[in-house]
């Protein structure tokens, strides 16, 4: 599912994707599928007794993995009418499921604190590649830390390497900051040989200057930041116990 340039300026407009996901229903899950994060999940999330939400959702199958593999209460949410309506039908017999139309920028009717995590895979990329970025990503990432309980975790899988997004971050909420990376997948080709280790952080410096010394100047991967609510922190910061 690839993007032109002149889309992304409509990412912020539901019209688009409801007219995206009329036109193509085939379920799409984006950078990463849920096998391949499972690892992490259970490193920082484990089931069955999480209360999850998943932003951006799409038609992804990534929530019925969670399902199956025990978590029971996960609340989906997208800004499209069009695909919430088909994954409500589909998944009617999955009571542990929940499909609310929702924009991310206003998750009112969401209460203060109530989530042990949120999944972001690609929504804030998303708002980041359209109009008004950088005062919509503060408010999403505003609202995100808001749902959150504290200690609770938002997992964000992006194609955003720390020089772009710990800025966003490091400003939005009271959390610690983890970083993990993944080799990118290509549907149909099983990888030979495991690069990374999923749930090894990354060491960073407090500028993120230190990556390169691990990772190299392109790698091929998605990055993981795993953000730990704490209420105690008077801002933002990186997890001091895994920096070089």
């Amino acid at each position: 599912m690839s993007m032109g340039v002149g889309e992304t300026q409509k990412y912020g407009d539901p019209s688009y994707w409801d007219k995206r996901y009329k036109q193509d229903k085939t379920p799409f899950d984006w950078y990463q599928n849920y096998s391949s994060l499972v690892p992490l999940f259970h490193l920082y999330l484990s089931p069955p007794h999480r209360r999850v939400l998943v932003v951006g959702c799409g038609n992804s199958s990534f929530s019925e993995k969670m399902a199956a593999d025990g978590y029971e209460d996960i609340v989906n949410i997208d800004i499209s009418s069009v695909v919430i309506e088909e994954m409500q039908k589909k998944y009617s017999d999955h009571p542990q499921l929940k499909y609310i139309t929702m924009d991310v920028l206003k998750m009112d009717t969401l209460e203060t604190g109530s989530f042990d995590a949120v999944i972001d895979k690609g929504t804030l990329d998303t708002i980041l590649c359209g109009n008004n970025s950088k005062p919509n990503s503060a408010k999403m990432l505003e609202e995100v830390g808001r749902v959150l309980k504290d200690k609770g975790v938002y997992i964000l899988v992006t194609y955003g390497a720390p020089s772009y997004r710990l800025c966003y971050l490091k400003n939005s909420c009271k959390w610690k900051i983890k970083l993990h990376v993944i080799e990118k997948t290509i549907p149909g080709v099983k990888e030979e040989k495991q690069i990374w280790e999923l749930t090894k952080p990354i060491p960073l410096n407090q500028k993120g200057k230190n990556l390169e010394d691990f990772i190299g100047a392109s790698p091929d991967v998605h990055y993981v930041y795993v953000c730990i609510k704490d209420d105690s922190l008077e801002h933002g910061q990186l997890d001091e116990s895994v920096n070089g």
